[in-house]
């Protein structure tokens, strides 16, 4: 296997910790205007932590299902040679998820267009739990929010989809959440200055090349690992 499952975990936390210009331009305003609605308390605090939970449940959830599909196909081919494509691939996506943060959408436009259609059916089902009252409404909807189309999840999903299992997916796509959960909670109580530091260009650039790092080295250890 030419990767552990901890350096999968790590890379995808820091993917999602350094995505942070793309996760507040994607999803700010959705968490501006939920943080608008909610009492600056303890409460407020809770219930923020309540759909956030929520959101990084579905990528756990979504993660596991891609994983499991993965296990599916390594029984069903050779094992080591998909493995390493399935690798390959995810390293790839990694270096197009780096290019996509400095800016150059259309990277991974295409993949967030094939999750539009899956959106607009459940993005209908966020108004049953709005306004915001309890964590009774806050769990449902912040695991409906990260159904929404995001070229960075879907890129994230396709390491979860290499690991080959059910448990490593969900391990991978938690890690990756948490990873953004820094962003999203800054982003809610202080949006418009957070907002401008995330998406300054200087700050994407250097986000876009370390995660384009990422990829780089992952496709060198695939490299080295197919001719050792």
């Amino acid at each position: 296997m030419p990767d552990s499952g901890f350096s999968v975990y790590l890379t995808l936390f820091l993917v999602g910790l350094l995505g942070g210009g793309h996760c507040v331009g994607m999803c700010g305003g959705i968490v501006g205007a939920l943080a608008m609605q909610l009492p600056g308390t303890a409460s407020g605090w809770t219930l923020h932590l309540g759909y956030n939970a929520g959101r990084i449940a579905s990528y756990a959830t979504v993660g596991a299902l891609a994983g499991a599909f993965g296990s599916l196909s390594l029984v069903a081919g050779p094992t080591l040679p998909l493995r390493q494509s399935l690798y390959v691939v995810a390293n790839v996506m990694l270096v197009a998820m780096g290019l996509y943060l400095m800016g150059m959408t259309g990277a991974l436009a295409w993949v967030e267009r094939a999750g539009q259609g899956i959106w607009r059916r459940l993005q209908p089902l966020t108004a049953r739990f709005l306004p915001v009252r309890g964590l009774a409404q806050a769990l449902p909807l912040g695991f409906l929010w990260g159904w929404l189309p995001c070229g960075l999840v879907y890129s994230a999903l396709v390491s979860a989809l290499a690991t080959g299992s059910a448990l490593n997916g969900a391990l991978a796509m938690l890690a990756f959440g948490l990873g953004t959960l820094p962003n999203l909670l800054l982003a809610g109580y202080v949006f418009v200055r957070f907002r401008g530091i995330a998406q300054a260009r200087a700050v994407r650039t250097l986000s876009g090349l370390l995660v384009v790092g990422f990829g780089a080295v992952g496709l060198w250890r695939a490299a080295t690992f197919s001719s050792g």
